[in-house]
């Protein structure tokens, strides 16, 4: 019996950019499939990060095509990308800090169903916002800063909150940028732990590109490795973490685990 093979739910064919003479991605085919946690990493440099503007929009392709469903989405914005489902993280916070931590993410939910943006007054004329915003803030592990201004929290606490304000959007694919980049050591475990709890929900498909390598083969269900704008290797964990080409790329001891 031959087993169907998974449709991807984001897929790129011959993806490439361009910088003036830099080639930062170089015809690159990925298949990412639906509701699994897929890992881009590699040397600094590789090009990840590109890929992942690629992928959202953020740059325009100067050869190749992004796919979404099987759908061409090459030609469209950012903003009508996120509009399908796409929800992304940065290496930089990106939220409110004047507001409340549950303000931050009840906005978005007022944002995602139509409400407006009347910060003090929309969201009191519909019920379930608000406990939608503090479930979500649960899931983060940040329900007991709800009433705490965003500007008060520590840098992992506002990667916590990032996440959150992207879960209230309900995104289908979740892209995340480098989610502990700045954190200090003791504050690493709780990313772990959310993004682990994301995973084993099984609802959404997950992009992560990340540096830490312990935390990248313990999340990730497959592993995509690029050097110098190049794909070099896709396979799981075990696979990754043998191959030759990937330990030369690393030289030699960027796989190790701890």
């Amino acid at each position: 019996m031959i087993e169907k093979k998974t449709e991807p739910i984001i897929e790129t064919k011959d993806l490439t950019i361009r910088f003036g003479g830099h080639v930062a991605v170089d015809r690159v085919n990925l298949r990412i499939e639906p509701f699994l946690l897929k890992s881009i990493i590699g040397p600094n440099g590789a090009g990840k990060t590109t890929l992942f503007n690629l992928m959202t929009g953020q740059y325009k392709p100067s050869e190749g095509k992004v796919f979404l469903k099987g759908k061409d989405i090459t030609h469209l914005s950012a903003v009508e990308r996120t509009r399908l489902g796409m929800g992304r993280s940065f290496q930089l916070t990106n939220i409110f800090p004047l507001l409340s931590v549950l303000e931050n993410v009840r906005v978005a939910i007022q944002s995602r169903k139509g409400f407006g943006l009347n910060f003090w007054r929309n969201y009191l004329h519909f019920s379930g916002v608000e406990d939608e915003a503090y479930s979500i803030l649960e899931n983060v592990l940040l329900d007991q800063k709800w009433a705490a201004p965003a500007s008060a929290l520590t840098h992992g606490e506002q990667r916590k909150l990032e996440i959150a304000i992207l879960l209230a959007l309900e995104p289908e694919i979740l892209f995340l940028d480098e989610p502990t980049a700045g954190m200090s050591q003791e504050e690493v475990p709780a990313i772990l732990e959310i993004i682990q709890r994301l995973k084993e929900i099984r609802d959404r498909t997950i992009l992560l590109v990340e540096h830490k390598m312990d935390m990248i083969m313990t999340l990730s269900d497959t592993i995509a490795v690029l050097q110098e704008g190049r794909l070099i290797a896709d396979g799981n964990p075990d696979e990754i973490h043998k191959s030759e080409v990937v330990q030369e790329a690393y030289l030699g001891g960027g796989l190790k685990r701890e």
